[in-house]
């Protein structure tokens, strides 16, 4: 069979998997010997497999079927002999051999694969001169015939050849074996072997000519672990970031949950051409080379932080998604949702915890809460899917992160160590399931986490809408708790969830008050339980009126309706000592006064003012007693789309945005002054460092700087200016290039034409400048973008430059998107189609930016809908996009 490298497409409705339907797979592979020949255009794969019978399977049926897609077989044999063409059935997705011997076999394949044509990114694939493969979930089956399923954990050899001009360095899994010259024959070998049994999905192989990197690192057993990072080479010079965060993160996993390295070296490999940002095979993680390269004049500090949250993030993977896997992909969360929660924490220990908390949870809200209210709701656990690719979602990995953290807020930190050492014991070298990794919570501290599991398998974002009674003559105060559980796709009614709400009440003078139930009990840590649909909790002792403070640190990931007049949300602004809900106090008053705004517009009516938000707003910003980054984070009004989800129905983006934009000005007005002052003494002097103090003095300095310019005065756009002609580092460059994008004014496109010629020879930077223009609110900003896809630097097979444009025009720019004559829907849909062609993952991922049509004006509604629609209907269309538009079509 000839390879064809073009994505399968659907001829006829696909069938989803369930995950009732699991069974145990017939065969298992103990070892898996690899031998590949790297060639650009046809690339020989040798297999040898030692295979025997799953036990676990029972007896009724014996076939063989290894999962396979465009590879062209060139032999097959077992135990040393050739299989003849009616012993075996090929196609399009698998290899069938009715009949293999009854005991242990030896199954050899031989495949030949074209990388070079693999414009998909999926498997083995070439791209600048680089071999590089992405097997998770489903990319091993494009190397060779294989059963690529997690839960078959092998034990990896891999020999690779390649001339040696072209590629002098070989890397797989595992640590390195031996490597030579082929005599004669220009060309080089590496063996690699991986002592620790994986899932195919963790294989990986890299050839190229690259540059590397080196340091090493102590364990705390003592052992001296190799460290290499492999990129471009010319660019090892951006490398110290990353060599630095991996370090710190080996040392922290060491620290915090006693995990320690099991191999003699780690590998890290930057690429330009990967659909995901990183992933974390065994030993040799590949990762987009955005989440590598850094330097001051390069890199935002954003990017430093995300390359230290990525490089963590992969790194824990070794022990939590390796060492122990997932059964199955509805497992995911298993693996994603816990290293999501474990590199939080790394985070927060390594910078600001409240602030990290305040950016994790702004992440939560802007992308997972979306999805629970829309037609891609789906539980932590998925039930089902189409295409397993679509399910790498903010469901799994962020929601399921604040399972994790909700554990460990009900068993507390101890518990929750002693929890997943259990796990680790209990689990290493398995394929495990939720249920695997709860009953440890459950052994570990004995409590009952039965209901808890709910939130594992109902979908949507509960409401807790709480209500506060005081009783003066009796010095009570009564706190009446309801759940509320709205329905979502395939699950129109649901049960009441087990969750964790902490909080305290503050008194008139500010202070806490001591929580002491009815019954005599004091409530410890502020932590209260919701187990049923209502619950009333009744605190005394409480001389007068308190302020309820509640869900304290996010303790759940809910929605809180709370009855709190506008006196109220000031006070907290003030006086909570929980600095998470002082910020989020301020987020509720904001999305209120915004509301009030957008309704105003609507009914043609007075607008409200906000003078008593700013005036709250000044006092954090001159507070010293708060860390800068805080105060960055506290001066930042609700985005448009968080107020899109508040308002829920009939959305109208163009009057969020004036609603949102007239706040933004009166607060500037009000605090100039104030803010002027706060830009002007958290100036930078001396070298660029991305230390947490330093990050922090620049973001309050550049938030500081945004609200400025909302005065619209000339010498604060000067000002503006002035900051971007004088930056000595990107964060401070892009920053004012993004402000100055969204002003109508000559100085805009004389600092775009300025960046772009400073910076088009560097990619990863122009990435920032397509992005910058992508999210502008000005109108005109759609022609711009489509001009923008004719550049000479864009491309749609680059993920990152389709990210970096019609991405965060699609997601980051709601009045561009949303234009009221569905330009902007058209426009995206048309990209999303022609990728589709060639990379379905990137389509389909693209694609989620029409999940909340629903909610908008009748007439965006049917402009949208017509987009959509226009894309189900459209010939050969992929499994991966399929599935995203009819479910969104749907709902």
């Amino acid at each position: 069979m000839s390879p064809d490298l073009e994505p399968p497409m659907t001829t006829q409705t696909p069938h989803p998997i369930e995950l009732k339907s699991y069974r145990p797979p017939a065969y298992l592979v103990d070892t898996v010997d690899l031998d590949v020949a790297l060639d650009p255009e046809r690339t020989r794969v040798r297999s040898r497999l030692a295979m025997r019978a799953n036990p676990a399977a029972g007896d009724a049926d014996r076939a063989l079927r290894l999962d396979g897609e465009h590879l062209t077989l060139v032999e097959i044999l077992i135990d040393g002999e050739a299989l003849k063409p009616r012993q075996y059935k090929i196609d399009d997705s698998s290899l069938t051999i009715a009949r293999p011997p009854a005991g242990p076999f030896t199954l050899e394949i031989v495949t030949e694969i074209a990388p070079e044509a693999n414009k998909a990114l999926s498997g083995l694939y070439r791209s600048r001169g680089i071999y590089c493969t992405q097997c998770e979930a489903e990319g091993f089956r494009r190397i060779t015939y294989y059963l690529d399923r997690p839960d078959v954990l092998a034990v990896y050899t891999t020999r690779i050849e390649a001339p040696e001009s072209e590629a002098p360095v070989l890397l797989s899994n595992g640590n390195p074996v031996k490597s030579g010259r082929i005599k004669g024959t220009g060309r080089h070998y590496a063996v690699w072997h991986d002592p620790h049994p994986k899932p195919s999905y963790l294989f990986a192989l890299v050839g190229g000519r690259l540059g590397v990197v080196e340091d090493s690192f102590r364990t705390m057993s003592g052992r001296e672990v190799e460290l290499r990072i492999y990129v471009e080479p010319g660019k090892e010079d951006r490398c110290a970031w990353a060599m630095d965060s991996l370090k710190r993160s080996m040392r922290w996993d060491e620290k915090r949950f006693g995990r320690e390295y099991d191999l003699d070296i780690f590998m890290i490999v930057a690429v330009s051409d990967f659909n995901m940002g990183a992933m974390e095979n065994k030993g040799l993680n590949v990762f987009n080379d955005k989440l590598v390269l850094a330097s001051a004049d390069t890199a935002t500090d954003g990017n430093y932080e995300a390359i230290e949250s990525v490089i963590a993030h992969e790194y824990f993977h070794n022990w939590t998604g390796n060492r122990i896997t997932c059964r199955d992909w509805f497992q995911l969360c298993l693996k994603e949702g816990l290293t999501v929660f474990r590199d939080q924490e790394f985070s927060a220990d390594e910078r600001s915890r409240t602030v990290q908390r305040i950016a994790d949870v702004r992440t939560l809200r802007s992308h997972q809460f979306p999805e629970d209210q829309g037609p891609l709701a789906h539980p932590v656990r998925p039930e089902s899917y189409i295409e397993i690719n679509n399910f790498y979602t903010a469901t799994v990995y962020e929601k399921g992160a604040e399972l994790c953290r909700m554990l460990m807020t009900l068993v507390g930190r101890e518990g929750f160590r002693k929890s997943l050492d259990l796990y680790f014991d209990r689990h290493d070298g398995e394929a495990a399931t939720v249920e695997d990794f709860v009953k440890c919570f459950e052994d570990a501290t004995g409590r009952d986490l039965a209901q808890f599991m709910l939130w594992y398998s109902q979908s949507g974002t509960p409401e807790i809408v709480c209500s506060l009674a005081y009783d003066q003559a009796a010095r009570t105060a009564e706190l009446t708790v309801t759940q509320v559980l709205p329905p979502t796709p395939g699950q129109p009614r649901k049960k009441p969830m087990h969750v964790p709400l902490r909080m305290g009440l503050i008194g008139s003078n500010g202070q806490e008050l001591d929580l002491r139930l009815a019954d005599g009990e004091e409530v410890a840590d502020g932590l209260i339980e919701l187990r049923r649909q209502k619950e009333v909790f009744r605190f005394t002792g409480v001389a007068s009126r308190p302020v309820p403070s509640l869900l304290r640190g996010f303790s759940a990931p809910v929605n809180l309706t709370v009855e709190l007049t506008e006196k109220d949300l000031e006070f907290l602004m003030v006086h909570d000592s929980d600095l998470y809900n002082r910020w989020q106090a301020g987020q509720m008053l904001a999305s209120r006064i915004i509301i009030d705004i957008v309704t105003a517009i609507r009914e043609g009516r007075r607008v409200r003012p906000g003078a008593r938000l700013a005036k709250a707003l000044g006092a954090a910003l001159v507070d010293e007693g708060l860390e800068a980054a805080y105060r960055a984070q506290f001066l930042q009004l609700p985005s448009e789309a968080d107020i899109a989800r508040e308002i829920r129905k009939d959305v109208d983006p163009d009057a969020i945005h004036l609603a949102r934009r007239q706040l933004r000005t009166l607060i500037a007005r009000m605090l100039r002054e104030d803010l002027l002052e706060t830009y002007r003494r958290h100036l930078m002097k001396g070298a660029y460092k991305p230390d947490a103090t330093s990050v922090g003095r620049r973001s309050l300095r550049n938030t500081a700087l945004s609200l400025i310019a909302e005065t619209g005065e000339r010498s604060d756009i000067a000002l503006v200016a002035e900051h971007f002609w004088s930056s000595r580092n990107m964060t401070d460059e892009t920053a004012s290039l993004s402000i100055l994008a969204d002003i109508d004014c000559d100085e805009r496109q004389k600092a775009l034409e300025h960046f772009e010629r400073r910076w088009e020879g560097d990619l990863l930077v122009m990435d920032k400048w397509f992005a910058v223009q992508a999210s502008s609110s000005l109108p005109g900003t759609l022609e711009t973008v489509e001009e923008l896809t004719r550049h000479p630097l864009f491309s749609l097979k680059n993920p990152n430059k389709v990210r970096a444009l019609i991405g965060t025009f699609a997601s980051a720019n709601p009045i561009g998107f949303n234009r009221a004559d569905g330009a902007g829907y058209r426009f995206v849909a048309g990209q999303v189609a022609e990728i589709d062609g060639f990379n379905p993952q990137v389509a389909a991922r693209l694609s989620g930016a029409f999940r909340s049509w629903r909610l908008l004006e009748q007439g965006r509604r049917r402009h949208a809908k017509k987009a959509l629609t226009a894309l189900a209907k459209r010939p050969g269309i992929s499994r991966d996009l399929y599935e995203i538009v009819s479910k969104t079509l749907e709902a």
